[in-house]
Protein backbone atom coordinates (compact mmCIF):
# COMPACT_ATOMS: atom_id res chain seq x y z
CA UNK A 1 0.00 0.00 0.00
CA UNK A 2 1.12 3.63 -1.12
CA UNK A 3 1.32 5.94 1.46
CA UNK A 4 0.51 9.92 0.82
CA UNK A 5 1.18 12.63 3.06
CA UNK A 6 1.64 16.58 3.39
CA UNK A 7 2.02 19.60 5.45
CA UNK A 8 0.83 22.84 4.57
CA UNK A 9 2.08 25.80 5.92
CA UNK A 10 -0.07 29.16 6.03
CA UNK A 11 2.41 31.40 4.25
CA UNK A 12 0.68 34.69 5.37
CA UNK A 13 1.01 34.39 9.43
CA UNK A 14 3.53 31.39 9.26
CA UNK A 15 1.16 29.31 11.09
CA UNK A 16 0.74 25.52 10.50
CA UNK A 17 -2.26 24.97 7.83
CA UNK A 18 -4.91 23.03 10.22
CA UNK A 19 -8.44 21.47 8.85
CA UNK A 20 -7.77 22.43 5.28
CA UNK A 21 -9.46 20.03 3.28
CA UNK A 22 -7.83 17.67 0.84
CA UNK A 23 -8.77 15.06 -1.85
CA UNK A 24 -6.85 12.57 -4.01
CA UNK A 25 -8.61 11.53 -7.49
CA UNK A 26 -7.47 9.03 -9.62
CA UNK A 27 -7.17 10.35 -13.45
CA UNK A 28 -8.38 7.29 -15.59
CA UNK A 29 -7.61 6.60 -18.99
CA UNK A 30 -10.79 8.27 -19.96
CA UNK A 31 -9.68 11.24 -18.55
CA UNK A 32 -12.62 10.93 -15.82
CA UNK A 33 -11.41 10.95 -12.20
CA UNK A 34 -12.31 8.46 -9.41
CA UNK A 35 -12.35 9.94 -6.07
CA UNK A 36 -9.92 7.49 -3.68
CA UNK A 37 -9.99 9.61 -0.21
CA UNK A 38 -11.08 13.21 1.37
CA UNK A 39 -9.38 13.83 4.35
CA UNK A 40 -8.80 17.66 6.06
CA UNK A 41 -5.31 18.42 7.38
CA UNK A 42 -4.84 17.96 11.55
CA UNK A 43 -4.18 20.98 13.97
CA UNK A 44 -0.62 20.81 12.56
CA UNK A 45 -1.63 21.57 9.25
CA UNK A 46 -0.69 17.14 8.17
CA UNK A 47 -2.34 14.44 6.54
CA UNK A 48 -1.49 10.79 6.31
CA UNK A 49 -3.36 8.53 4.43
CA UNK A 50 -2.83 4.74 3.56
CA UNK A 51 -4.07 3.70 0.07
CA UNK A 52 -3.81 1.00 -2.75
CA UNK A 53 -2.51 2.70 -5.42
CA UNK A 54 -2.14 1.81 -9.19
CA UNK A 55 0.95 1.50 -10.60
CA UNK A 56 1.25 4.11 -13.46
CA UNK A 57 -1.86 5.40 -12.48
CA UNK A 58 -1.97 9.34 -12.73
CA UNK A 59 -3.58 11.23 -9.72
CA UNK A 60 -4.85 14.86 -8.70
CA UNK A 61 -4.42 16.04 -5.33
CA UNK A 62 -7.30 18.94 -4.41
CA UNK A 63 -6.65 21.38 -1.93
CA UNK A 64 -9.53 23.65 -0.38
CA UNK A 65 -7.44 26.39 -0.07
CA UNK A 66 -9.90 29.06 -0.71
CA UNK A 67 -12.19 27.43 1.92
CA UNK A 68 -9.59 27.57 4.77
CA UNK A 69 -8.48 31.28 4.24
CA UNK A 70 -11.85 32.60 3.83
CA UNK A 71 -12.32 31.71 7.91
CA UNK A 72 -9.54 34.40 8.37
CA UNK A 73 -10.23 38.24 9.26
CA UNK A 74 -8.08 39.10 5.27
CA UNK A 75 -9.08 41.97 3.50
CA UNK A 76 -10.99 41.24 0.80
CA UNK A 77 -10.26 43.27 -2.12
CA UNK A 78 -11.44 41.35 -5.03
CA UNK A 79 -7.68 39.89 -5.36
CA UNK A 80 -8.21 36.51 -3.99
CA UNK A 81 -8.31 34.39 -7.32
CA UNK A 82 -7.24 30.79 -6.15
CA UNK A 83 -9.99 28.74 -5.30
CA UNK A 84 -8.08 25.40 -5.26
CA UNK A 85 -4.35 23.65 -5.23
CA UNK A 86 -4.25 20.77 -7.68
CA UNK A 87 -1.37 18.94 -8.17
CA UNK A 88 -0.93 15.70 -10.68
CA UNK A 89 1.86 13.62 -9.95
CA UNK A 90 2.36 9.65 -10.29
CA UNK A 91 3.26 7.30 -8.10
CA UNK A 92 5.15 5.33 -9.74
CA UNK A 93 5.66 2.34 -6.90
CA UNK A 94 2.21 0.99 -5.64
CA UNK A 95 4.32 0.53 -2.26
CA UNK A 96 6.16 3.79 -1.63
CA UNK A 97 5.63 6.93 0.62
CA UNK A 98 5.03 10.10 -1.03
CA UNK A 99 5.26 13.66 1.15
CA UNK A 100 4.38 16.66 -0.95
CA UNK A 101 4.56 19.61 1.55
CA UNK A 102 2.74 22.54 0.79
CA UNK A 103 3.17 26.29 1.47
CA UNK A 104 0.47 28.06 1.31
CA UNK A 105 -1.48 31.91 0.55
CA UNK A 106 -4.35 33.42 -1.27
CA UNK A 107 -2.95 33.80 -4.15
CA UNK A 108 0.02 31.27 -4.42
CA UNK A 109 1.40 28.12 -3.25
CA UNK A 110 4.89 26.12 -3.47
CA UNK A 111 4.93 22.47 -3.56
CA UNK A 112 7.75 19.47 -3.43
CA UNK A 113 8.31 15.88 -3.06
CA UNK A 114 9.98 14.77 -0.37
CA UNK A 115 10.73 11.16 0.26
Amino acid sequence: MAILSSHFLNAVDGTHAGQVGVSLFLIKDDASRQIIFTEASDGGGRFSKEFDAVIGGSYELVIASATYFNQFDMPKNGMHILDEIVIRFAMPDADAKYHIPIIMSPNSYSCWWSS
